[in-house]
């Protein structure tokens, strides 16, 4: 018999929306991070909208007889939600489920396997390898009020410009942060890109990634790429922000 003991869950939270195909999205991405890592338990929570809650998947997992899980902010940024609710929702349910160790993962982005699964999405809407130099990409992600957020996605589009040979990469902004997707599109066309592609850094469709898409209709953008939504390489990124989570506590044991 396998004495060893079991692995801590997985708990991804996600933000949650009213939209249908949010959910649908996040589901599908969880069902890929059980096929890469099978006998791990990966449960899915809310913050708003959507069910489970968080409290509610901790109490099942406390119940199930789980005693170790590494919840993982499925968010691409350190922004609002990563820095404080999160934090307050996991703290809550620790004092209310003292038998239950829950360490939080750092959140997901940046990372060469996000650009990958960007580049993914491009290349499924229809851009040729042939066309980088002459086409300028949006980077445009939901936006945020925090300065730290929206300087880390310029730092990106700057690094995936330099890395790749788009002709350019500018990011742009769906709420709280300037410039909006059509103003960034019309941009790039100004500056000579022959073509301009819009690329979403979000995870699931909803209510910002659909101005994402009006700002790249309006301003005649010939590409549109679908959100990151279940890409291969998000679903290891997943599993990898899990397996550092567990290294840092192993490091924490032995120092």
């Amino acid at each position: 018999m396998d004495a060893r003991p079991a692995r801590p869950a997985l708990l991804v939270i996600a933000h949650g929306s009213r939209d249908a195909r949010h959910a649908a999205a996040i589901t599908a991405l969880c069902a890929r991070v059980r096929a890469l890592r099978p006998g791990l338990r990966v449960e899915v929570a809310f913050l708003d909208f959507n069910a489970p809650s968080v409290p509610r998947t901790l109490e099942r997992l406390a119940a199930d007889g789980v005693r170790d899980v590494v919840a993982l902010p499925l968010l691409l940024t350190r922004a609002f939600h990563a820095k404080t609710d999160v934090p307050a929702v996991l703290r809550e349910a620790a004092a209310r489920l003292p038998r239950l160790t829950v360490r939080q993962a750092d959140v997901l982005g940046p990372s060469p396997l996000l650009t990958a699964a960007l580049e993914r999405r491009l290349y499924e809407a229809g851009v040729r390898p042939g066309d980088r130099r002459t086409t300028g990409v949006v980077l445009a992600s939901a936006g945020s009020s925090d300065p730290e957020a929206s300087a880390v996605l310029a730092e990106i589009a700057r690094e995936w410009r330099r890395t790749t040979g788009w002709y350019a990469v500018r990011p742009a902004f769906a709420s709280a942060s300037l410039p909006h997707t059509a103003d960034a599109v019309r941009s790039l066309r100004a500056d000579g890109a022959e073509r301009v592609a819009v690329a979403p850094y979000v995870i699931a469709p909803g209510r910002l990634p659909d101005r994402i898409a009006h700002g790249a209709e309006e301003a005649g953008a010939e590409i549109l790429a679908d959100v990151l939504g279940p890409a291969p390489e998000l679903a290891r990124l997943l599993t990898r922000r899990y397996e550092e989570a567990l290294g840092r506590v192993v490091r924490a044991l032995v120092a």
